[in-house]
């Protein structure tokens, strides 16, 4: 099946029905806050219009469309509005993934979720997903979401109660590969170019690159010793290091600029406040200013009970969230393992 994702900035009722003749099978329309937030995050007024108008031309010309959010800081609160509207548009699937520090958002990191934060968002977003599949509408968690925390199997089983239906380790290399414009080859999508390309297709077969570079074999030793010798820090200690081999590597790499250590984890934030700790992470080394880099982050631990620092004024807590009147009939979910 032929699929684009897109910002869906300039795409005319014409143009839509074109991709479809094309063999444009499905759309995915990015769409990352209400419009004052997903407008700021793109760089681009009018950003947010677009993307609702390319799902109604989408609609018109009969090609099924879901969206993906990155959520942060600035969405976060917004989240359950952002559902709403994108159910309400007629998405059928909706993918999410936390922001992470590559890019843009490596430049303007205080938009970034702490660690902490993840104990207030995780029972939201469960909230939201469970009414979205009660709606009709799939939610795919990306690879940095949850991480074997009270909500994994109802945040990865899109909508299926199969028990085993949670994060399983990186695939990168295993059962997935990302190719650039240019021809180069990666073991993922999202991973940083520089670190994790193994050659380019306009030089070498694919089968070569792939069974002669380390860029994407460093996930084969899964399921032995060797699958968790990168571990470091919390991860390395963790009672699921064997199965989780650190998350995401994308998401440890832009961080700390190796994978390993993933402070993005549900179960992570809930064991150290379980131990009256949290953990923040805060800038260490400034990324390049390149497309797509990223710099380097360091952790602090500390107690929990610390007072915020006071020159944060984006800090994500449970009474920012915009609950509209329809969310009244709705319970919160009981978190349960």
């Amino acid at each position: 099946v032929c699929g684009m994702t897109t910002g869906g900035f300039g795409i005319s009722l014409e143009t839509a029905r074109r991709m479809k003749e094309a063999g444009i099978r499905v759309v995915s329309v990015s769409v990352d806050g209400l419009e004052p937030t997903h407008d700021r995050l793109r760089g681009r007024k009018g950003s947010w219009q677009w993307a609702f108008k390319t799902m109604s031309h989408l609609q018109e010309a009969g090609i099924p469309f879901g969206c993906n959010t990155q959520i942060n800081r600035l969405s976060a609160p917004e989240f359950p509005q952002i559902y709403q509207l994108l159910r309400d548009a007629g998405i059928f699937a909706w993918q999410i993934q936390l922001t992470v520090p590559m890019g843009n958002a490596a430049d303007n990191y205080d938009i970034l979720l702490q660690p902490y934060e993840l104990l207030d968002l995780y029972p939201m977003i469960a909230r939201v997903v469970e009414r979205a599949y009660g709606e009709g509408v799939k939610v795919q968690a990306g690879n940095n979401v949850g991480y074997y925390g009270p909500y994994e199997r109802l945040l990865r089983g899109r909508g299926d109660s199969n028990p085993w239906t949670f994060w399983q380790g990186c695939q990168a290399g295993l059962s997935t590969l990302g190719i650039e414009a240019d021809g180069a080859i990666k073991g993922c999508p999202s991973l940083p170019t520089s670190a994790y390309t193994g050659g380019n297709i306009r030089d070498h077969s694919l089968r070569k690159i792939i069974e002669e570079t380390e860029e994407l074999r460093f996930n084969l030793g899964a399921d032995t010793p060797k699958g968790t010798s990168h571990l470091w820090g919390f991860c390395k200690t963790c009672e699921f290091a064997e199965l989780c081999r650190g998350g995401c590597s994308w998401t440890a790499h832009v961080f700390f600029d190796r994978r390993g250590n993933n402070p993005y984890c549900h179960h992570r934030a809930l064991t150290q406040a379980s131990q009256g700790i949290r953990e923040r992470v805060v800038p260490k080394v400034k990324a390049q200013g390149l497309p797509f880099d990223n710099g380097e982050f360091e952790i602090i631990e500390e107690p929990i009970n610390t007072p915020w620092p006071n020159n944060d004024p984006l800090h994500f807590s449970a009474d920012r969230i915009q609950w509209s009147d329809h969310w009244q009939d709705q319970k919160e979910l009981v978190a349960s393992l």
